[in-house]
Order: C-alpha cells, then structure tokens, then sequence
C-alpha cells in the first residue's frame, strides 16, 4: 500500500497541471473563434457597402434616361435657324476636344433637376456639325437621310426609283448624373 500513495500523488498532480493547460488552450481557442468572427462581420459589412454602392451607381445611371428624354425634347421644340447658334447646354458643333470629365458642367450644363434618389442631372447637347453658325447645307454635319411618304410599289425596279427625302443632323447628348455617396454617370446618346 505504501507504493500505492506516490503514483496517486503522483496522478493528482499530473491531473492538475493539465487542468491548467486545457484552460490556457481554451482560452487561445475562444480568442481565435471571436478574431476569426469579427473577421466575418467585417467582410459582411464591407460587401454591403458595396452593394449599396452600385445600386447608387445603377440608380444615377437610369436617371440618365431622364436627361436624354428632356435634351430630345429641348430639340424638338426648337427649329432649325434656332439650333445654328449656341445656347445655354447647347452648342451647334461637336466640339472635338469635348471630355465630359473635364466639361464645366454647372456654369454650361442645362440642369434638369434632382430626381427622388438625390441624383443631380444635367445634359449637354452637341449638334453633330463642324462648324457653327450656318446652315446643315452649309457645313459637314453628320446627317441621316429620310424618306418623304409614298412606296415606289409597281414604280420599276428597287431603287430605282428613290422617293425625295430631307437630311436630319445628328445630335450627341451627353448626361452627367451626380447622386449620393459621390457617385458619378455619364451617359451618351444620339438622336436625329
């Protein structure tokens, strides 16, 4: 029996240290589990704001259509003596060294307004000539040829007879939408 009492003092205090080994390892367990948590929630919160961002960025890119709609029917509303001049978000040649980017949008850009979402529009119109002030028979203007109404139904053969029409000048209309968060579009279209 006198054999027996060292190995249980012995097993005692073996037990004892690892009863404090098992708690240092716990403790750099759970440290690992809550830096690898807050890893998470950081990547969660970084790809909502993300998210966030680019539906900003597609909501400034549909307000676009708006700029465009009341460019086409700021031009339709004018004649064309009227569109042989610059006017303000308007100018009657293409401006070859135009940038959007560098453009003076708030001084020379026909300001739309602020939609629902916080988006500023303006639109800038460029009639596609390359000169201004003369007529589109007088300068190169980039034109689309129409065709009166009539057919050349049963009129010889196709064409050979072509139907007298007019030509109707490009026009390039050039959108800046600014909404919130900083975020920036540009939209172009052209229309005749």
């Amino acid at each position: 029996m006198t054999s027996l009492r060292p190995k249980i003092a012995r097993m005692r205090a073996a037990r004892s240290a690892q009863r404090g080994v098992v708690l240092f390892i716990a403790l750099i367990v759970l440290v690992a589990m809550t830096m690898a948590g807050l890893a998470m929630m950081r990547a969660v919160d970084t790809n909502n704001l993300i998210a966030g961002n680019l539906a900003f960025k597609n909501a400034a890119s549909s307000a676009g259509d708006a700029a465009v709609e009341a460019a086409r029917a700021w031009l339709t509303g004018k004649t064309p003596g009227e569109l042989e001049a610059d006017q303000a978000g308007y100018y009657a040649n293409w401006q070859p060294t135009f940038n959007p980017k560098t453009f003076p949008w708030s001084a020379n850009g026909m300001l739309v307004g602020t939609d629902s979402n916080g988006n500023t529009i303006r639109y800038v119109a460029h009639r596609m000539c390359n000169e201004s002030a003369k007529t589109i028979d007088e300068t190169d203007c980039v034109k689309v040829a129409t065709v009166s109404v009539g057919s050349t139904k049963g009129g010889g053969s196709y064409g050979s007879a072509p139907l007298a029409g007019t030509s109707l000048v490009f026009y390039r209309i050039t959108a800046r939408i600014e909404g919130p968060r900083f975020t920036v579009s540009y939209i172009q279209a052209f229309t005749y």
